[in-house]
């Protein structure tokens, strides 16, 4: 959509109001992810665990009102897997930013010297066949696991940072399009287990919280100021050196987090329990010291 209005529109009437196009047809998306979300049933595993939790909530004579504030229950229970989960996403959404965004402000600057409609035409070339590649790498994390691609793409991003900027550097369009291509390649290894891989990582009853928590808490704290940063670099240091380090260095951070991180592909979803979840002997305490107190009264 970028592309096009480039290259249909003048600077001036892009800068004055064709920017806003692709935005405002955005929310056409919007209706259409509210349409699939009323129109999903919930999983038979998350049914299961609510009536479990009902039957608990029943014998235990009520609930820890915390419990019923997913963020509250999620960071007293899950609280290493939602670390986990934003550090895994600290090189996916840098590499994207600096990849796709960012790269269209240094791609056109004085160091490099291409055209706008040049740089876009890459990206969109390039987004193509990140498009297509996320499905295969989606495919390849269910047969060996979400650890390893995962790890595969934040190796390959790391690797990726110099010689990514020595290609556009080369101020060819070829260049160009190879180095964002490959750069998103190594990112959809990233970004394809990563729904799966932070989902299996949470207990049932709060897998959406959980997911959703270590997800968005990275965007904000990574992905937002990414482009924001990347620029202040360049016109800091005049050189894409820091540019190329910070990515490595969001690289690294993913690659301790998955590292650290447990196995989830074979995982029974319904098994998954809260890591600090009360034993049995806890709950029928619990029970028990309702019952009495409900005497005593």
């Amino acid at each position: 959509m970028l592309s096009a209005l480039t290259a249909t529109l003048s600077d001036d009437a892009f800068e004055s109001w064709g920017w806003r196009v692709p935005f405002l047809l955005s929310g056409v998306l919007v209706l259409v992810g509210l349409w699939i979300r009323l129109s999903v049933d919930e999983s038979p595993v998350f049914k299961a665990a609510l009536a479990r939790a009902e039957a608990r909530k029943a014998a235990a004579g009520g609930e820890d009102a915390a419990e019923n504030m997913p963020l509250v229950a999620v960071l007293r229970h899950h609280w290493r897997d939602v670390l986990i989960a934003m550090g895994a996403r600290m090189a996916e959404n840098i590499s994207y930013y600096v990849i796709t965004a960012f790269v269209l402000v240094y791609a056109t600057s004085d160091h490099v010297g291409l055209g706008k409609q040049t740089a876009l035409n890459a990206v969109l070339i390039a987004s193509a066949v990140h498009f297509a590649v996320i499905p295969a790498w989606g495919a390849l994390s269910d047969r060996i696991g979400r650890r390893p691609v995962y790890l595969l793409g934040a190796v390959g991003v790391g690797a990726w940072a110099f010689p990514f900027f020595l290609l556009i550097d080369t101020k060819g369009f070829p260049a160009l399009l190879l180095a964002v291509t490959v750069g998103l390649i190594f990112h959809g290894a990233m970004y394809a287990p990563q729904a799966a891989f932070f989902s299996e990582m949470f207990a049932t009853r709060m897998r959406y919280s959980g997911a959703s928590i270590g997800a968005q808490f990275a965007s904000v704290a990574a992905g937002a100021p990414a482009p924001l940063i990347a620029t202040a670099l360049l016109a800091d240091y005049d050189s894409a050196t820091p540019i190329a380090l910070y990515v490595i260095a969001a690289a690294l951070l993913t690659l301790v987090a998955v590292g650290v991180a447990k196995e989830t592909r074979d995982r029974d979803l319904a098994a998954v329990e809260p890591t600090s979840a009360p034993s049995p002997r806890s709950a029928t305490e619990t029970a028990e010291r309702t019952a009495r107190s409900a005497s005593a009264q």
